[in-house]
């Protein structure tokens, strides 16, 4: 576990995996932009927002570690709580939005195995609309010491794209990175039957941090 929380003075700023696409060319834009803005007010004007969305592509897609975590199950996302809601089957489902200012690398509940990874195609609307319900997803399925857990990562309206770090098969420790989600997004935890929720609607979480189940 300790390779997982490492400490943030110890290491240089991580950027998430996955982030390539969007990040590269906005750090290449940017950075003609100032060699060409020498000597000239003008082009120093116009090279100011290139700068500026470099600077905030290289914050979305910061992924500082965390922990160390406590609890059976700790929350796979940063945001607030949108949701906390009793399922037909016994169990609960914890609904966190996240928006683009949070960070939008998700971690595992708990630890155990990858028993199922699904992509399901679908909409685009943002992930705080009730609509979002049919929204594209990834859905996965963990087994686990306290039995069955699920988590949805939702895409939201903007980008939509779900990167998944983990393949059905492999072992997860509490609080890994198990994908990315970029952009203004949702993600669901279903605590398993018989485990009561730690949070409350409108309590902001962090991913790797905060306990989600109740002793």
């Amino acid at each position: 576990m300790t390779d997982l929380y490492r400490s943030a003075a110890s290491s240089p700023p991580r950027m998430a995996r996955g982030s390539a696409p969007w990040l590269v060319p906005a750090c290449v834009v940017a950075g003609a932009a100032v060699l060409a803005a020498r000597g000239s007010r003008t082009r120093t004007a116009l090279a100011v927002p290139a700068v500026g969305l470099a600077a905030a592509m290289a914050w979305f897609f910061r992924d500082p570690d965390r922990g160390p975590a406590t609890g059976r199950l700790i929350s796979a996302a940063d945001g607030v709580v949108q949701s906390v809601d009793a399922q037909p089957d016994g169990r609960t489902r914890v609904a966190v939005f996240m928006n683009p200012l949070n960070v939008h690398v998700n971690r595992a509940p708990a630890a155990g195995a990858v028993t199922r990874v699904e992509h399901r195609p679908g909409g685009f609307r943002p992930a705080f609309d009730k609509d979002s319900e049919r929204n594209e997803r990834v859905i996965w399925t963990f087994e686990t010491e306290i039995g069955e857990i699920t988590v949805v990562q939702i895409a939201g309206a903007m980008v939509r794209r779900i990167v998944p770090y983990f393949a059905q098969g492999q072992k997860v420790e509490q609080g890994e990175r198990i994908g990315l989600i970029r952009f203004g997004s949702r993600v669901d935890v279903y605590l398993p039957a018989g485990i009561a929720p730690a949070v409350e609607v409108g309590q902001k979480v962090r991913a790797g941090e905060t306990r989600l189940d109740r002793d």
